[in-house]
């Protein structure tokens, strides 16, 4: 049985992130759960690796939680040469000269784009054109233009350099940050040209990539644990679960807090019995009311 949680995978290169939820959903259908909710925390590209979260069972209801969580990656990034993609991938649109760049330069460019900016995404992103993904427009040759969304940069640094050639990065960003882009804005500002050629991703949120063939599952006290939580009686889940607040009462603090100066988002509060998290809660009118219900618990 494919149980309820969140799993800790290693995406590996080539794989797109729904190969890797169609796994799952092979699973699942093999041991007759043929209508089992299946979801992912955050897409990588095909050509990228690293952590993915698939959302299983009644944890695929916490999606709207990892959207906004730090993500860490490293990306090599090579100068000279801007691509229609903003990766190795892609057809060149424009070639500079990147002699003269130097890690001061590189330096100065890269704190330019911390923190809350508005970036364009790559024209072969999966955001949503009239209903339609913008990479399929992208891959039949209609141009896509894309407008810029706001996000933010919490935290980056270079890693090594192999200049004029390339350079390594590391960063960590919120939810919906391309690197691509990064890679892209970066050659734009330094006047050479540049793309992504590898793209890893290291850690989300609490949790770190553990590399290729290794799947841990996450359940209960360790799901969500950036939020606080608050420790049910049997009599107070049967009042949730029927619609009705029960006393505040004692709440306790997260397990794992998010990054200094990092945006935080609003926070429901974990609703956890006999070690299951059973609903997301929130204080209202001086008492909790549920948010979500989490039939059976993860």
């Amino acid at each position: 049985m494919v149980e309820s949680g969140v799993f800790l995978v290693h995406k590996e290169v080539g794989e797109s992130s729904f190969d890797v939820v169609r796994r799952f959903k092979h699973a699942a259908y093999e041991a007759g759960q043929k209508k089992w909710a299946l979801g992912h925390g955050g897409t990588l590209d095909p050509f990228a690796e690293g952590l993915l979260l698939v959302l299983s069972g009644q944890a695929t209801r916490l999606m709207e939680l990892m959207h906004p969580l730090p993500k860490t990656y490293e990306a090599k990034i090579i100068w000279g040469v801007e691509t229609d993609t903003c990766d190795h991938l892609g057809l060149t649109v424009m070639e500079g000269s990147a002699a003269a760049l130097d890690p001061a330069a590189l330096d100065d460019a890269l704190k330019g784009l911390l923190g809350w900016q508005d970036q364009v995404p790559p024209a072969t992103c999966a955001k949503k054109i009239d209903g339609e993904a913008a990479y399929k427009k992208a891959h039949r040759g209609e141009e896509v233009i894309l407008p810029p969304s706001r996000v933010f940069l919490h935290e980056a640094a270079w890693l090594a350099h192999d200049l004029p050639h390339s350079s390594t990065l590391r960063i960590t960003c919120k939810g919906g940050y391309y690197v691509r882009s990064l890679a892209r804005d970066l050659g734009r500002r330094l006047g050479c040209g540049a793309h992504l050629e590898r793209l890893s991703r290291t850690a989300i949120g609490p949790w770190s990539d553990s590399g290729s063939g290794v799947e841990t599952l996450v359940q209960g006290d360790a799901l969500i644990p950036w939020c606080p939580k608050r420790l049910l009686q049997m009599d107070e889940a049967d009042h949730l679960g029927h619609g009705r607040p029960i006393p505040i009462g004692q709440l306790e603090l997260s397990n794992w807090a998010l990054p200094e100066g990092f945006p935080v988002p609003n926070l429901p509060i974990r609703g956890l019995i006999g070690g299951k998290l059973t609903a997301l809660l929130e204080e209202r009118d001086g008492k909790l009311w549920t948010v979500a219900n989490l039939r059976g618990g993860i």
